[in-house]
């Protein structure tokens, strides 16, 4: 793993004075969704604080050197980590967890404490360091199997495992926690796919992809489930826009946040068409949860459309392919959340 930096800014200017400029706190902002949406934040000209523990390596190396980012190695278990990448902060981007039902199930005890324990102790620091803003990523899960046409934010949440159901128990904490000069938003994201610099090749479109391309074929479990996806790069996007949003307009609110929802057979020949011309293999599959997400009402009160499909994101991890960018994409375990966490043996 390379070195990480971790210039210590303590003497960090208030910017809260700057119109439209935040102190953002990024929990797992070395992650997934947070390696793309860092340098997006610094590009807009917010200062950010990333506390991650970079088990992916040294996944900002392009953006080390910016003055305005400070990297904190740490446990979001770890109050004095917390409190240090709190330090300076007006707002926080709360990312971090132990994504998915796979990885969750590996290390039930760990999942809890990280993706639940940990919860409430961060809004609570947050609170008592000033932040003003909090945005949770949830997630589309809380919602279980429905049987309506169109999955919207006002239907009940019927979590189906630990790891959706703790997502919605910190939904509630957080909810519990708001307060007048302290605005929450919860956003629930569909699947995100697309290339990142810390590349997750355990996700649906990505899965399929890198398959087609180097293992020269496509296997699909079932096919007829709908799942709903976003871009990596819509996904980030959205978290930018949340900076600018006004207080009054998001305070306590709950988006769902997907592009569209495709069976999982239509992705995979999505993929046909823009790798080329490789066979597919269905598999049964006990697992038939289909769920159609609605993303009408972040379209209708915030404005917000994805405008990157999903064949945008295999043509994006295709480009990564062929310039070299994914190394041992079949084997090396930094691509496989569940891999390296056995690797590592977390506790």
């Amino acid at each position: 793993m390379n070195a990480v930096r971790h210039p210590d800014r303590r003497n960090v200017p208030d910017r809260r004075d700057i119109p439209d400029r935040r102190n953002v706190m990024v929990t797992g902002g070395a992650g997934y969704v947070g390696s793309v949406l860092v340098p997006k934040l610094l590009a807009a000209g917010h200062r950010v604080s990333v506390l991650d523990l970079y088990i992916y390596g040294d996944t900002l190396a392009e953006v080390a050197d910016d003055p305005n980012l400070r990297q904190v190695k740490g446990d979001l278990r770890d109050p004095k980590a917390v409190a240090r990448a709190l330090e300076w902060c007006d707002t926080v981007i709360h990312l971090a967890c132990i994504s998915n039902d796979p990885s969750f199930e590996l290390n039930p005890d760990l999942g809890a404490s990280i993706n639940h324990d940990a919860f409430l102790p961060l809004v609570k620091a947050a609170k008592k360091a000033g932040v003003d803003r909090f945005i949770y990523a949830s997630s589309s899960s809380v919602y279980g199997i429905k049987d309506e046409e169109e999955v919207t934010e006002d239907l009940s949440l019927e979590p189906l495992t630990d790891y959706s159901r703790f997502k919605v128990l910190c939904e509630e904490e957080l909810e519990a926690e708001r307060a007048p000069g302290f605005t929450t938003l919860t956003i629930r994201p569909a699947t995100v796919c697309g290339y990142s610099p810390r590349l997750r090749l355990d996700l649906t479109v990505n899965i399929l992809t890198n398959h087609a391309i180097n293992n020269g074929k496509i296997t699909v479990f079932g096919g007829s489930q709908k799942r709903p996806n976003i871009h990596i790069e819509d996904m980030t996007d959205l978290y930018v826009k949340c900076m600018d949003y006004p207080d009054a307009l998001i305070d306590g609110k709950c988006y769902n946040a997907g592009f569209d929802n495709f069976a999982i057979n239509d992705i995979a020949e999505m993929v046909r068409n823009v790798v080329g011309d490789v066979p597919v293999e269905v598999t049964p599959t006990n697992d038939l949860r289909s769920y159609h997400v609605s993303s009408k009402k972040i379209k209708d009160e915030l404005g917000f459309v994805p405008t990157h499909s999903l064949e945008d994101a295999m043509r994006d991890l295709k480009a990564a392919f062929e310039a070299g960018k994914i190394p041992d994409p079949m084997t090396d375990v930094r691509y496989y959340n569940i891999k390296r966490m056995q690797e590592l043996e977390l506790s």
